[in-house]
């Protein structure tokens, strides 16, 4: 069994398969899922857990080299806006229409059960050399 990390069996097994340039969605528990990418969902409650706690846990296991979310966070979620610009320096910005035609190239959704509006992103994975 493991003993740190992410413990979530259905989660660990879909990041072990991620290879670079995969895309990753971290979504609230409004945004559409599209047919077609694996989808872990970790919603459990309105809030939990966060979209914050578990971009942390993504960003922990995961190498990133780059992640896009809608700008409308930063007019609607101020936390969010504030976690996703510390965390990612160039973080991309697009329509939140343009988001959701994004999600379709996804290879892993995971759901949260973030209840605040735009706490959304898309990671695209890296390699670690």
């Amino acid at each position: 069994m493991k003993k740190s990390g992410i413990l979530n069996r259905h989660l660990a097994g879909a990041l072990a398969a991620l290879g670079h340039t995969d895309l990753v969605v971290v979504c609230d528990a409004g945004l559409p899922i599209p047919p077609g990418p694996v989808v872990v969902d970790l919603a459990f409650r309105a809030g939990t857990p966060s979209f914050s706690e578990v971009l942390r846990g993504l960003q922990d296991e995961l190498v990133i080299e780059g992640a896009v979310a809608a700008k409308e966070v930063r007019d609607h979620n101020p936390e969010v806006t504030a976690q996703l610009e510390e965390a990612f320096p160039n973080l991309e910005l697009v329509s939140h229409e343009d988001f959701k035609t994004l999600t379709h190239q996804a290879r892993l959704v995971v759901r949260t059960g973030e209840a605040r509006p735009y706490a959304n992103v898309i990671l695209r994975c890296g390699v670690p050399f």
